[in-house]
């Protein structure tokens, strides 16, 4: 069964107030495009075509003006919407109509990926059939992440949430490869604490049947978050330079959808149209000449 998407981008992002009063955290700019684009084009990397995305009900309309229906990069997109944010995991309850027993890929709203290799990476854990595969990030800070315990052997043994004592610097990123059965697992998990479906419990659950594949990010990949007004900046700074330098784009739906053949040179021309006066559209005008 073909492998569908999910993009979280709900909450109400207060870490980022005053600037998310009025706008989506993920729709705010990361340096030349909306925050979402990055996640999307993890998504699309991984060959993926049908992709839910899961907003608030009030952020709904600015997702699907900024987005459309997803035709304009050979994609289908789906809206979902999260009336209150109980947990990362409750995504897959809110999208298990969506997902009809299929395998998923999720990636929260606010994660940008980028490292050479990234699409080798992400169809290797996309050809797994059943169980699961996240992805191990060396960070300086982890008792601000879901942690890895590894054993004697560097087999992942236990996830640990925000730990006074990481067992570990490998932080979970917040891309989740999981099989069919998610939502029915996610179903079974327990509220924490704070009243929210764990994503570390539902993933723990995995760990503990043998079923969860970790796989470590290697120092070339860079896994950004934009939860602060700092790590935002930080974000687009990184892709700023990352565009200067090299005169490539980081991020870019258009280019995916074009360089997978899913969009052809006359309608990646009609989305440079759009883009005329910045370095956006030339880039995408480049391509379609090229």
């Amino acid at each position: 069964m073909t492998r569908k998407g999910i993009i979280l981008a709900g909450g109400s992002g207060t870490r980022l107030y005053p600037i998310t009063l009025g706008l989506s955290k993920q729709l705010l700019p990361l340096y030349d495009k909306p925050m979402i684009y990055y996640p999307l084009s993890v998504l699309m990397l991984a060959n993926i075509r049908e992709i839910a995305v899961i907003t608030t009900p009030e952020d709904q309309d600015q997702f699907i003006r900024t987005l459309g229906d997803g035709s304009q990069w050979g994609i289908s997109l789906t809206y979902i919407v999260q009336p209150r944010p109980e947990g990362l995991a409750q995504a897959y309850l809110l999208a298990e109509d969506f997902l009809d027993g299929a395998p998923s890929a999720m990636v929260l709203g606010d994660n940008v990926f980028f490292g050479h290799g990234l699409p080798e990476l992400l169809a290797e854990a996309g050809a797994e059939a059943s169980g699961g595969t996240v992805f191990g990030y060396h960070v300086a800070d982890p008792e601000r992440y879901g942690v890895i315990d590894f054993d004697a052997n560097e087999r992942a043994r236990a996830i640990v949430e925000k730990p006074a004592v990481p067992p570990s610097n490998y932080a979970v990123t917040g891309l989740y490869f999981l099989d069919g059965e998610a939502p029915d697992r996610a179903r079974g998990i327990q509220p924490s604490a704070r009243g929210e479906l764990e994503i570390t419990t539902l993933l723990e659950g995995y760990l503990a049947d043998g079923a969860l594949r970790v796989k470590r990010m290697g120092r070339g990949y860079a896994w950004l978050d934009t939860g602060t007004h700092g790590s935002l900046l930080d974000a687009a700074n990184f892709v700023r330079t990352l565009q200067v330098r090299q005169g490539l784009q980081t991020g870019s739906p258009d280019e995916i959808a074009f360089s997978h053949g899913w969009i052809d040179k006359s309608a990646l021309r009609d989305r440079a149209k759009l883009f005329t006066k910045n370095d956006y559209g030339a880039y995408l005008l480049s391509l379609a000449e090229g």
